[in-house]
């Protein structure tokens, strides 16, 4: 999304970016927050973060086993009971009535395999992702296919 030369303010990707780090910080997670926001015509549809269903002990007061435990990263995920930011911005689009075809989704970390199906499913139509985490190549290739673009984000300088 360019920016026109003599406008001081941030791009609508670092805008939407930068929530998506502050709606981070309301993760629960103990390991990693992590966020999204699902945007359409510029205009912000849905957000979510990481951590405990609804109802359920947050990880900080010991609500999932795994992120209150010693396991190493990658090791021990059924055992996790949090759910994905993606997943939670997904989720409350459709909680609240709020239609995600043809949406970008601002990810503050790469998609997984499983949120990057509902991703595709839901219909968004373009991701754009801060870090990487293990994004793999059988993701990218199911983007691809799909029709689903993904760009990694760029700051403003």
């Amino acid at each position: 999304m360019a920016r026109k030369d003599k406008d001081p303010r941030p791009s609508w990707d670092t805008y939407f970016m930068e929530i998506a780090k502050v709606v981070a910080s309301r993760s629960n997670c103990l390991r990693r927050h992590v966020a999204a926001v699902i945007v359409k015509d510029n205009h912000v549809l849905s957000s979510g973060y990481n951590g405990t269903p609804h109802g359920v002990k947050n990880c900080f007061a010991g609500g999932c086993p795994r992120c209150g435990g010693k396991v190493k990263s990658g090791t021990h995920l059924e055992e996790c009971l949090c759910v994905h930011a993606e997943q939670n911005a997904i989720c409350q689009a459709a909680l609240y009535g709020h239609a995600v075809k043809d949406a970008t989704i601002y990810i503050t970390l790469s998609p997984c395999l499983t949120c990057a199906k509902l991703i595709i499913n839901s219909g968004i139509k373009e991701v754009v992702y801060d870090g990487d985490y293990a994004f793999l190549d059988t993701v990218k290739d199911m983007f691809k296919a799909a029709g689903v673009k993904h760009r990694k984000y760029k700051a403003d300088r």
